[in-house]
């Protein structure tokens, strides 16, 4: 059998199982990270988060850097400028898998604690993380919560001596994303 005959044939079945998987999105998601240091404490909220789950558990998030607003301008500029290098690398994304997709009844009401394994890419690094989060089934739309720690030099983000006391070398992480 040739190829473009098989092709052919497999095409119908293939896009069949693609679109029967049921698919969650959102573009308004909420992510923010703090810093506590001795020094000064950082905050920064960003809700131009784009996800998308499948039925399957798998998950895709992907946030603009520069779209993580600050209390301080400054801040917000040297973030961009200085840590980031946002016009050089735009967006953190992360693109994993939800563990216990199968035990979450999306037809009823209730709070189901997970976890979701894959790889965060941030600063052009990847990294395999690792957390445990909610997802709350709520009147047919989905809630998905977590909190995990980003360790700065392991996305290859250097901080400058003078400002080890003002910036954390460890950020918590915060995904609140509402389908």
């Amino acid at each position: 059998m040739n190829t473009k005959l098989l092709v052919a044939l497999l095409l119908p079945v293939l896009a069949t199982i693609l679109c029967a998987q049921e698919k969650l999105v959102t573009r308004t998601g909420h992510i923010w990270f703090y810093s506590h240091a001795p020094l000064e404490d950082i905050e920064a909220h960003s809700h131009q988060a784009a996800a998308i789950i499948t039925s399957k558990g798998t998950i895709a998030v992907m946030v603009p850097i520069m779209s993580f607003e600050f209390k301080k301008a400054l801040m917000q500029e040297h973030f961009n400028e200085n840590y980031m290098e946002s016009s050089k690398y735009s967006k953190a994304t992360f693109n994993g898998n939800i563990k216990n997709i199968q035990e979450i009844d999306t037809k009823r009401n209730g709070i189901y604690n997970t976890t979701v394994e894959g790889e965060l890419t941030i600063h052009n690094v990847t990294n395999p993380v690792k957390a445990d989060g909610t997802v709350e089934v709520r009147d047919g739309k989905y809630f998905i919560k977590s909190t995990f720690k980003v360790r700065l030099k392991d996305y290859n983000i250097a901080i400058e001596n003078r400002l080890v006391n003002n910036i954390a070398p460890i950020i918590d992480v915060n995904v609140d994303l509402k389908f």
